[in-house]
């Protein structure tokens, strides 16, 4: 199996004034078209990991031959966070469902989940994400560096399943917002697919 860049749902523009036109092109058909030839690129010789996902060669990582490991984290978790990360984006949806009362239940508030996962996005040093995810039951906070995927065994942690993701590189917010990261995290919270994040819950709890 060769793996292919998914497309859009929607236009590059559908996401405007909070994340601009050409950032959205150059970013899913340069930077995420880049992850997904230097994936396949790197399990060319190893017919046994083709047939798996992104997500499944992340899980699995320990299995992946050390050879290519390092690769896999790199252009894998590029590939499985860009398409996860597309999947979220969405204007003017409502925070609804049941995702709403966990958060609720955990955090308190929509707000002062913003204000943490803001707070943890603008502190990450360097390159990486921000996500939501489901610890066992619970919802956490966390921060990968790099294309690091919650999906990858830990052996600090049990299994994380991202409910949301935001990329934190620069090549995605440096066009518009250049060294203002915090604009850009505030501008995320208007184009979050609620919808599509409550049936990743639903789904994974």
């Amino acid at each position: 199996m060769s793996h292919t860049l998914p497309a859009l749902n929607y236009a590059y523009d559908a996401l405007e004034p909070f994340i601009d036109a050409k950032t959205m092109e150059i970013h899913h058909t340069k930077h995420h078209q880049t992850y997904v030839d230097k994936l396949n690129a790197a399990l060319e010789n190893y017919p046994d990991f083709q047939n798996l996902s992104a997500e499944d060669l992340l899980r699995k990582i320990n299995e992946v031959p050390e050879a290519i490991r390092t690769a896999v984290i790199n252009h894998g978790g590029g590939h499985a966070n860009h398409t996860f990360f597309w999947s979220i984006l969405k204007r003017n949806v409502d925070f609804s469902g049941e995702i709403a009362e966990a958060v609720g239940d955990k955090f308190g508030s929509f707000e002062e989940l913003k204000k943490e996962f803001s707070q943890e996005a603008a502190l990450l040093f360097g390159s990486g994400w921000t996500w939501l995810v489901l610890q066992g039951n619970d919802l956490e906070i966390v921060t990968t560096p790099n294309q690091n995927s919650p999906l990858m065994d830990s052996p600090l942690t049990e299994r994380q399943i991202p409910i949301l993701g935001l990329d934190v590189w620069e090549h995605a917010y440096y066009l518009k917002y250049q060294n203002r990261r915090p604009e850009y995290i505030e501008a995320f919270f208007n184009v979050i697919n609620w919808e599509r994040v409550n049936e990743i819950f639903l789904k994974n709890k």
